[in-house]
């Protein structure tokens, strides 16, 4: 009981702040109006399944962040990189606006430059520079969620590039400039 009083005064406090910062106070009130963030993930190419909360309280769990990174991993080098914060929170606003529990399906998240540059000379679709590289950028499938319906989802976020492949049956979202592509193939 104790801890929930010491929340509620504190958010209170930082209520009271607000009237006389707003800008701030918006990024604050979120941690407490978002107290927990859970994602799902199904990789499609190693079978491994994650669901975790990657986000506690106004922090971000490391362990969480390290099993993330793991599941996301480079299927082809099992090179492992950061997967960017924004786009975990990208994933986790499309999970809320459709109101989902199911895993992701995972097509490709982090890619090492040389699958990346493998993947560019064999196959069209594949950009040279992919963000992909960085860990900003994922490619998935809900398989309970249309692909048009999750590919206007995505775009309504309005929160980086997204690429819509229906003939390879997933979307790319990253968290790149914002822009849209459909690739026939």
């Amino acid at each position: 009981m104790d801890v929930n009083r010491r929340h509620f005064l504190k958010f209170g406090a930082q209520a009271a702040m607000a009237c006389l910062c707003p800008a701030p106070a918006i990024a604050i009130t979120d941690r407490f109006l978002s107290p927990k963030r859970k994602l799902s993930f199904y990789n499609t190419h190693t079978e491994e399944r994650l669901e975790v909360y990657y986000y506690i309280q106004g922090r971000y769990k490391p362990m969480a962040l390290k099993n993330i990174n793991y599941t996301l991993r480079d299927h082809r080098t099992d090179e492992i990189k950061s997967i960017d914060i924004n786009l975990l929170n990208l994933l986790y606003s499309i999970k809320k606006k459709l109101n989902i529990s199911e895993p992701f399906h995972i097509v490709s998240g982090y890619r090492s430059p040389e699958t990346n540059e493998y993947l560019y000379k064999r196959r069209k679709g594949v950009a040279k520079n992919s963000l992909h590289i960085h860990g900003k950028a994922i490619d998935f499938r809900l398989p309970d969620i249309s692909l048009p319906v999750l590919h206007r989802t995505a775009i309504a976020l309005k929160a980086g590039g997204v690429g819509y492949y229906p003939c390879s049956n997933f979307i790319h979202i990253d968290v790149g400039p914002i822009r849209y592509w459909q690739y026939p193939g």
